[in-house]
Order: structure tokens, then C-alpha cells, then sequence
């Protein structure tokens, strides 16, 4: 009987205060017609007594009004839940935790009761059926408590106002879905504002619940991907002492950072407002969460020197036809359901209800100062932000939220059976509807709202939206606070569009339209870079140089761009600038120079040949080995010749050219030297000429020698163009110089190709050197060997040269290392013949050379007599002869030339030398024979 008692009196269960309708189906709410609770010690000397309310919430009057024109609404509608009646049982959270759970509990209760079918032993007449869905609440840590409780028993609860991505977690939140953009989204925004207004020095504040904490954290994990620093880091809470308030202000003051980010609620906030506005802190910028960005709390006149230019983020308004009317006709004699318009109405015209003051008593003593009441008095001309449904945000947010259950339930009875979302296809029965039913209809719910707009919750049960970023602004009427739309924040669209701010619409403090700043340190301009300061977040740098070859073309640059290959940085370090590319080129000075010269040595060659060539039949030319001659001086064209592929811009094929034919022209010259030097030695040196010396040095196989000593050349040019060919390179070591030079490919095979020649020229100085006393009209022996001393002291001078040296000037070392060997070699052995031939002709014929063999004869003839005398003695001295003294000899050269009748005077002339023990005839081979043998 006591079970069945209680089942009638169920009514009257929950918090006394109530905004209650019976109907066939039953929606619960939660709203917060009052911002927290009286603060009272319980010492529980006496049994506690419930905590009161304080501070009312016009806005949260106005949520709750919009929940019941949404019910009345759908009631009136002939095409959305025709025949059904929709009731309400509608609570005051005041804001807090325990009155939402007391709320909460006269929900669950009523369920419970139901769920035991007592109607065939209970008949009372003011039975409420159970309660099918929630519509709240308001704040995250209020909601998270609720879908606690409400989770246990599957009732579902659409929030309009709880942001918190905790909630998201189906896991811990079975039954929770809500119609406000998750905080994921927003603590993204708020981090891509502060990097849009390249902030990177702000102070975070949050709120010490479920809506501020986890807020602030993804914020801050934002704020490190971009990053961006947070210099303080704070929490509070409307119920902070006062000393913790002031403290955290002293904070905020002694920090350099302008720019504070709040996550919490417009109760919480409130009191650190407070404490700004006494002390007259206007030099911060704040950043405000969409929980008190529009709160009437703070959008107060007298707060506008501290937030005035307040960036805010607020969510999407929307449109509710008819609601506007229905606000005003509000009336404490109409609304016999709402006992909450008493106290609204008492709040707004500061008066009390005679009925309100009756039903309360005493519980509210600050009514016995308040005059009375008719409950006529005329709501238009009250100011109170009640009326304020210029941006319906949150009201359009319950308003969804009810169309949403109604949706569902019209799907639930429109059900087609095997088409349902149960049991085999099953459809559920709306008289009997259970809450979970509800639930489930939800999860799968899809229409068009008011605004035509999709409705659909997803995984995690949220609906996708977007903010409005809105600019706290003093109205020039009344200066009141004037939220002015900024920008907007599309939650789904892609990352890098998804803010957009109208920079000309802001006004920073509520005046300024320079953006402030809010930095750690200040810009690093233009060529220079953010520098790391030891112990410091990496938000405060010194500002550094940046290196040669490198630049920053933007302010605040976190590191400086290396300048491209072909560029270097300027002065300043700005930009770069190409580099100038030098190369040995054929305009300038130093290259003009070496292609003359080059061209000289071509010409002066050419003439000397030229010379050779017109005085071919002479003794002189006869005697230097003439067809010789004639490859030596092309050689050497080709030596001064190879010297101007070194001149100009290198390309591959001049770059593959100019070593081997330099390589093979100095191979060619030397290798004719060394065979004419040598066989004039060979022959001189020969005591009696025999047919094998002249076919042995004949003149094809001395063109076979040169031939072989230039195809080893040849052979090791082939190798390096084969395994390694050299190529054109850009050379971009220096700077602001690009240096267009040959890399070799091989400095070896280079080694092997100037090795070889100084080996032939080597060979050559050795043999000149023994020539060097031969008659000189055969041979130039001494000037080959000064030319070969020439031709070591440039190619060992050449080395350290070579290696030493870059860019162009390689090249130019080595052009002017084959000009000076060239015109070495030239010099040496032809400008005195060509002397001789041109300027001295007296000395070009066969007489001159004639005397200057028998001199040379005479020479060989007296050192062999002396040596053989020399040698007797010895062998005299030691056979120890007893008195004989050593026989005289003499030396005769007998001509014929005195005695002309002589039969030597028919004959070439033979000089004699002759000893005391014999004659000894040199024959000087004038005959034709051994004249033939030395040309």
C-alpha cells in the first residue's frame, strides 16, 4: 500500500519549482534559471537544509521558453505527431551539479515506477507518464553528471549548450547527443585566429570543470603544433576566494602577454572581469569560448574598458517564426504550467507576486523590499535581455533539439513493419514507447529542419556546424555592448579555409583598428632570423643574420632559405641575386691577350715553314733533317693551336678536345726532335759508316718512330675519353661567382698524358745533351737542350700551378704553360737557322758547312791520338823501359792543299791526321753517298 501511495504522489517528486504540462508523451528539461548557489557552510548541527539559488538567468528563461513553443508548436501541428499530445517537466539546474542530479533523479524515478504496470491498482487522476527524452543541459560539467545517471537507464539527453569533447566518448556517454558543435572543433579555431594574427606570446584561462579543462588542453595541444606559447596557464571558477581571484590577476598584469584566451562560462569569468575593471587593466586582448562570448553577464556597459574589442566565438544563429511573439505575450496569468515567469517576472520589473511570495514564504527575504506586483505591467518596455532574439543561438539549439525528438517519434509511428529499426525489423508501438526506443530512433534520425537545413547526428552523436566570430563594440547610442559579426569558422571545410575574418570590421579595445601585439619578442625584420634564447620557450628569440649564400624575404622568419645554385644573397640578405658566370672568355682582356699570342705562334710557325720551305735545297735546311722539319713546325702549329680550345665558354666537346689534341700536338713535336737529334748523334758517333746506320736511319723509319711515340699518346687519350671523359662543370663554390670550368674526369689519366710527354722530352734533353758538341749547322743540340730545360722548368712550374688555381684561371695557366713551352721549342731550334738563312746567307753554304765538319773532325781526330798516346805511355812506363825515351809524335794535317800538282787536288779533299807510327785517313763523306746519308 505504501508502494501504491507513493505512485500517486509521484508528481510532486523533484525540486518544487517546476514548469510542468501533462500530455501523452512525456519530454523532460534542464535549464539554468539561475547562474550557482548561495554559498553555506554545513556544519550538520541540524538536518542541512536545500541550498538556494541566486543570480537569475534571463537568457536561461528564455532556453526554457523556446522549449515549450517548440512542444506547443509541434502539439498545434496537423502533419508532425497528429493525435499525440506532448507534455513537459522542466527543472532549474542552477547551474550546478547537485540541482541538475536532484532534477535528474524525479526523471529516473518516475521510469522506474512506470516500468512496474501498477496502473490496474493505482487510479490517480494526476499520474505523469514516464519521460522519454531530456532536452539539457547547459554547461559540460552539469550535462556530464547528468548523462551519467541517465545512461544507466538509457533515456536519451540532447544538450543544447555542453560543448565538452569528453562527451563525445559513447563508451562512458551512452545516452548523450547534443545539437552544439563539439570544443574539438573550437579550441582548433581559436588556435588558427592567434596564428592569423600571428600572435605567439597568450595567457590561457580555463574554467576548473569538464568544459574548461579538456578545452584548454586541446587548445594547448594546438597552440605547440603551430608553435605558439602559452605564458601563463590558469584555472578558475566563480566560487574562487578572493585572494586566489587577485591573485591570478597580478599574474596577468605581470605578464608581457596581451592576449588572454578564456574557456569557461560567463559565471566563472565573471569575478576575474570584476577585478579587472578595479584595477583598470585595458590593455588585453581576450579571446572568448563560445560558453560567455555573448553572455550577459559580461557584455555589460560598465565592463567595456576591459573587453571591449573582445574576439568571440559564437555559434550559428537560426530562425524560429513565431517566436518573437510568443516571447512577449509571456504573462504570469497566462503561464499557470511555468512557475518559473514569477520569478522572472518579479526579476525584471524588481516587484514581487503576491501568489509567488505566498508560495515561497520566506525563502527569498529580498523580496520584503521589493514593491508589489499586478502581473500586468508591460513587458516591452523593460529592459532585459529576455527580449535580445536578435541572435538566437542557443535558443535555436532547443528548439533543434525537440524537433529532433518529435522527429523520431513521428518515425516511430509512421514505422512500416519489417522495415523497423528492432528486432526483426520490428517497429516499436508509440503507446507503449520506452526510452531506449527513443534512443535508438535517434542514432538514425535524418530531416530537415526550420532552415531547411540537414539534421543528422553522427558516431559520436554530434551534429556539425560552424561559428560565427563575433567583435565586442560600444554602441555609439547607448553604449551598451554591440556584438559585430567579424568572420566565420566552417567546421567541415578543408584546413587552411575553414577561417575567414573581415580585419576591416574589427576594432581592437574598442577603437584601435591596428593589430595588437602580443609577441615574446619583437619581429625579426627581413634578413635575419629567429635566434634561440638558452633557457627561454622557443617564442622568444634574439634575431640573427643570416649567413652569406642565405635569406629570410619575410619577417619573422623561423629559419633562412639557402639561395639557389645559381644565385647569392645581396647586402642585406633580403633576396638573392644571379651569380656572374666567368669563364676564360674570348672578350676579355686576359683572354684577348692568349688567343693573340696564340695566333702569333700559329703565324710566326707558318712563316718559319714557309721559310724552310722556300729555302729547302740549302745546306742548312738540307742538314736539320728538312721532312723532319716540315712535321716539327706542324706540331707546333698544332701546339699553338690546341691553346685556343682553352678560350671560351666550356662545353662538353671542347672540354673532351682541348687535353688530347694539346697531348698529342706536344707527343708529335717531341717525339721529332728526339728522332733528328738522335740520329745525327747515332752517325757522328759511328766510325765508319756502314750501310746498316743509313738503312737503319733511313727516313721511313724515322716516321715510323715518331708515328709510334705519338700512338702511345693517342692510346691514352682513347682510354681517358672512353672510361672518363671530361665535361663541362659548373663550379658553384664561390661566391656570388659561378665558375665554368672542364672537370677532367681523371686527374690520373691527365698525370699519364703530361707524364709521357716530359718522358719524351726527358729522353730528348739526354740525347741533346750528348750532341752538344756535333757541328752546329747539323744539329741545334744545344738549343734543344736549353729548349727541353725551358720546356721542364713551365711543366714543373705548371703543377703547383694547376692545383693551386680555380675557375677560369685554371685554364689560362695552362694555356700560357703550352705558349711559353711552344715558343721555347720554336725559338730554340729555328729563329737561328732562320736568322742564318735570312740575314746571314754567307753561312748557308756547303763551304761553311764544310769547314765546320773537318773542325769538329779535327777535334774527334786530336782526342783519339791523345788518348791512344796516353795509353802507350802508360804501357811503356810499365814495361819499364831503360832509357828509351817516349817517341814523339806529331800531328799533320795534310791537305794538299800545297801542292797543287798533286793528284789530291782531282779528289774531295781527305784531311789526314798522321802519327809518327802511321796515317790515319778520316774520310768527311762529302761524296754523294755519305752526303745523302747525313740530310
Amino acid at each position: 500500500m505504501v508502494l501504491l501511495g507513493s505512485s500517486c504522489v509521484i508528481s510532486t517528486y523533484g525540486p518544487h519549482q517546476r514548469a510542468q504540462k501533462t500530455g501523452d508523451i512525456l519530454l523532460g528539461g534542464l535549464f539554468p534559471m539561475h547562474f550557482g548557489v548561495a554559498s553555506k557552510d554545513q556544519d550538520l548541527a541540524a538536518r542541512p537544509e536545500s541550498t538556494e539559488c541566486v543570480r537569475y538567468n534571463f537568457r536561461g528563461f528564455r532556453w526554457l521558453q523556446a522549449m515549450i513553443f517548440a512542444i506547443e508548436e509541434i502539439n498545434n501541428s496537423s502533419t508532425l505527431l497528429p493525435n499525440i499530445t506532448l507534455g513537459y517537466r522542466i527543472f532549474d539546474t542552477c547551474n550546478t551539479v547537485s540541482k541538475a542530479l536532484e532534477a535528474t533523479l524525479s526523471f529516473v524515478a518516475q521510469n522506474k515506477i512506470d516500468s512496474l504496470n501498477l496502473d490496474e491498482f493505482c487510479n490517480c487522476t494526476d499520474h505523469i507518464p514516464s519521460t522519454i527524452a531530456v532536452v539539457g543541459a547547459s554547461g559540460s560539467a552539469v550535462s556530464t553528471a547528468v548523462a551519467n545517471l541517465l545512461g544507466l537507464f538509457y533515456i536519451p539527453q540532447i544538450s543544447y549548450a555542453s560543448s565538452s569533447r569528453l562527451l563525445s566518448n559513447k563508451n562512458q556517454f551512452k545516452s548523450f547527443m547534443r545539437t552544439i558543435p563539439t570544443d574539438e572543433h573550437q579550441a582548433t579555431a581559436m588556435a588558427d585566429i592567434i596564428h592569423y594574427f600571428q600572435w605567439n606570446w597568450v595567457i590561457a584561462v580555463a574554467s576548473d570543470d569538464e568544459y574548461g579543462r579538456p578545452g584548454i588542453e586541446k587548445f594547448e595541444k594546438e597552440m605547440e603544433e603551430r608553435d605558439i606559447c602559452i605564458h601563463l596557464n590558469e584555472l578558475i571558477s566563480q566560487y574562487f576566494e578572493e585572494w586566489q581571484i587577485q591573485g591570478l590577476v597580478d599574474r596577468i598584469e605581470n605578464s608581457s602577454a596581451k592576449v588572454i584566451v578564456v574557456f569557461a562560462s560567463g559565471p566563472d569569468v565573471e569575478p576575474l572581469i570584476k577585478e579587472m575593471v578595479r584595477r583598470n587593466i585595458t590593455d588585453r586582448i581576450w579571446l572568448a569560448s563560445e560558453a560567455w562570448a555573448t553572455s550577459s553577464l559580461i557584455a555589460k556597459p560598465e565592463y567595456l574598458d576591459v573587453v571591449a574589442g573582445t574576439i568571440g566565438f559564437a555559434l550559428r544563429g537560426g530562425e524560429i517564426p513565431g517566436f518573437r511573439d510568443f516571447l512577449r505575450e509571456v504573462t504570469p496569468k497566462k503561464s499557470s504550467h511555468n512557475e518559473f515567469v514569477w520569478e522572472f517576472w518579479e526579476e525584471t520589473f524588481n516587484c514581487y507576486l503576491e501568489a509567488s511570495h505566498r508560495l515561497r514564504g520566506s525563502e527569498n527575504g529580498s523580496t520584503s523590499f521589493r514593491p508589489l506586483c499586478t502581473g500586468e505591467e508591460d513587458i516591452m518596455g523593460a529592459e532585459t535581455p529576455y527580449l535580445d532574439y536578435t541572435h538566437l543561438r542557443i535558443s535555436y539549439n532547443v528548439y533543434v533539439a525537440v524537433y529532433s525528438i518529435a522527429q523520431a517519434l513521428q518515425d516511430i509511428l509512421t514505422c512500416t513493419p519489417g522495415w523497423g529499426l528492432f528486432a526483426n525489423n520490428s517497429c516499436a508501438d508509440l503507446k507503449k514507447i520506452e526510452a531506449w526506443q527513443v534512443l535508438k530512433q535517434l542514432r538514425h534520425l535524418n530531416f530537415s529542419n526550420s532552415m531547411k537545413e540537414k539534421v543528422h547526428f553522427d558516431e559520436n552523436a554530434d551534429l556539425s556546424g560552424s561559428y560565427t566570430i563575433i567583435n565586442w563594440h560600444r554602441s555609439p547610442e547607448d553604449g551598451s555592448v554591440v556584438f559585430e559579426e567579424v568572420g566565420f569558422y566552417h567546421m567541415r571545410a578543408k584546413r587552411g579555409v575553414q577561417l575567414f575574418i573581415d580585419n576591416t570590421k574589427i576594432l581592437w579595445n574598442g577603437y584601435n583598428t591596428e593589430v595588437p601585439f602580443s609577441n615574446c619578442s619583437e619581429d625579426c625584420e627581413p634578413g635575419t632570423r629567429k635566434g634561440i634564447i638558452e633557457s627561454m620557450p622557443t617564442c622568444c628569440f634574439e634575431c640573427t643574420q643570416c649567413s652569406e649564400g642565405e635569406y629570410s624575404d619575410h619577417k619573422d622568419a623561423s629559419v633562412c632559405t639557402k639561395c639557389p645554385n645559381d644565385s647569392w644573397s645581396n647586402e642585406n640578405h633580403t633576396s638573392c641575386f644571379l651569380k656572374d658566370i666567368e669563364f676564360l672568355s674570348w672578350t676579355e682582356p686576359f683572354g684577348i691577350a692568349l688567343a693573340l699570342f696564340s695566333v702569333l705562334g700559329v703565324f710566326l710557325t707558318a712563316f718559319v715553314m714557309g721559310v724552310f720551305i722556300r729555302f729547302r735545297n740549302t745546306p742548312i735546311v738540307k742538314a736539320t733533317n728538312r721532312e723532319l722539319s716540315y712535321l716539327l713546325l706542324f706540331s707546333l702549329i698544332c701546339c699553338f693551336s690546341s691553346s685556343l680550345i682553352f678560350i671560351g665558354e666550356p662545353q662538353d666537346w671542347t672540354c673532351r678536345l682541348r687535353q688530347p689534341a694539346f697531348g698529342i700536338s706536344f707527343v708529335l713535336c717531341i717525339s721529332c726532335i728526339l728522332v733528328k737529334t738522335n740520329r745525327v748523334l747515332l752517325v757522328f758517333e759511328a766510325k765508319i759508316p756502314t750501310s746498316l746506320h743509313r738503312k737503319w736511319w733511313g727516313l721511313n723509319l724515322q716516321f715510323l718512330l715518331v708515328f709510334l711515340f705519338t700512338f702511345v699518346q693517342v692510346m691514352i687519350c682513347v682510354v681517358w675519353l672512353y672510361n672518363a671523359p671530361p665535361a663541362s662543370y659548373r663550379n658553384h663554390d664561390i661566391d656570388e661567382i659561378i665558375f665554368i670550368t672542364c672537370n677532367e674526369g681523371s686527374m690520373m689519366a691527365l698525370g699519364f698524358l703530361i707524364g709521357y710527354t716530359c718522358l719524351l722530352a726527358a729522353i730528348c734533353f739526354f740525347f741533346a745533351f750528348k750532341s752538344r758538341k756535333l757541328p752546329e749547322n747539323f744539329t741545334e743540340a744545344k738549343f734543344i737542350t736549353f729548349s727541353m730545360l725551358i720546356f721542364f722548368i713551365v711543366w714543373i712550374s705548371f703543377i703547383p700551378a694547376y692545383f693551386s688555381t680555380y675557375g677560369k684561371f685554371v685554364s689560362a695557366v695552362e694555356v700560357i704553360a703550352i705558349l711559353a713551352s711552344s715558343f721555347g721549342l720554336l725559338a730554340c731550334i729555328f729563329f737561328n737557322k732562320v736568322y742564318i738563312i735570312l740575314f746571314k746567307p754567307c753561312r748557308n753554304t756547303i763551304e761553311e758547312v764544310r769547314c765546320s765538319t773537318a773542325a769538329h773532325a779535327f777535334k774527334v781526330a786530336a782526342k783519339a791520338t791523345l788518348r791512344q798516346s796516353n795509353a802507350s805511355r802508360k804501357r811503356s812506363s810499365s814495361a819499364g823501359g831503360s832509357g828509351n825515351s817516349t817517341p814523339s809524335s806529331s800531328i799533320s794535317l795534310k791537305t794538299n792543299g800545297n801542292d797543287p800538282d798533286s793528284p789530291s787536288t782531282r779528289r774531295i779533299h781527305k784531311p789526314r791526321v798522321s802519327f809518327e807510327s802511321g796515317t790515319v785517313t778520316l774520310s768527311l763523306s762529302f761524296e754523294e753517298s755519305r752526303h745523302n746519308s747525313l740530310k
